[in-house]
């Protein structure tokens, strides 16, 4: 029993931890062309400015290219909680950045379009709500695979208004 247990705290151990670096997927070469998949991933949390500065929360997963490697695709998750009823609202939105994806600093701005939803959603006949989203910001790195994120989120038409902090993964 102590040989097993001594062999399993040396494997832990010895063993480096992957997991906790993730690896993005490297560019395939070039900057042209159209490329869809799952490139990464950001979380980021800070405060709606419309409804008494709720708490918003919120994801995003980089899913691809279209023409250049500086218009990016990404799927969004957002809620918005506490101070006035819950907002949850999921958008796919395309961002131009305006620097490469080396540069220590990347601004970049965007537009998108939402499904947005409440708590009361299943009796309003308006719900879900379709919503026009503008998205500022820029990117600073952090880690040599990780960034940090300082984003503006103008939705439903510039009604809802967003500052988020976050860490993103960079590519």
């Amino acid at each position: 029993m102590r040989v097993a247990a001594l062999t399993c705290l040396a494997a832990l151990h010895l063993a480096p931890l992957a997991a906790q670096d993730f690896q993005p997927p490297p560019a395939d070469g070039g900057s042209g062309g159209t490329r869809i998949g799952l490139y990464g991933f950001g979380v980021r949390a800070g405060v709606d400015f419309t409804n008494n500065g709720r708490l918003g929360l919120g994801a995003t997963l980089d899913l691809g290219q279209l023409a250049t490697a500086r218009l990016r695709v990404r799927g969004v998750g957002e809620l918005s909680v506490f101070n006035a009823p819950n907002v949850y609202v999921g958008a796919l939105e395309a961002t131009y950045h305006f620097t490469h994806d080396a540069a220590p600093a990347r601004p970049y701005a965007g537009l998108g379009v939402g499904l947005a939803g409440g708590e009361a959603c299943s009796s309003d006949p308006d719900c879900p709500a379709l919503w026009f989203n503008v998205v500022l910001g820029f990117e600073l790195r952090f880690r040599p695979t990780f960034n940090w994120l300082l984003e503006y989120h103008g939705m439903n038409l510039l009604r809802d208004n967003r500052i988020f902090v976050g860490l993103t993964t960079r590519r």
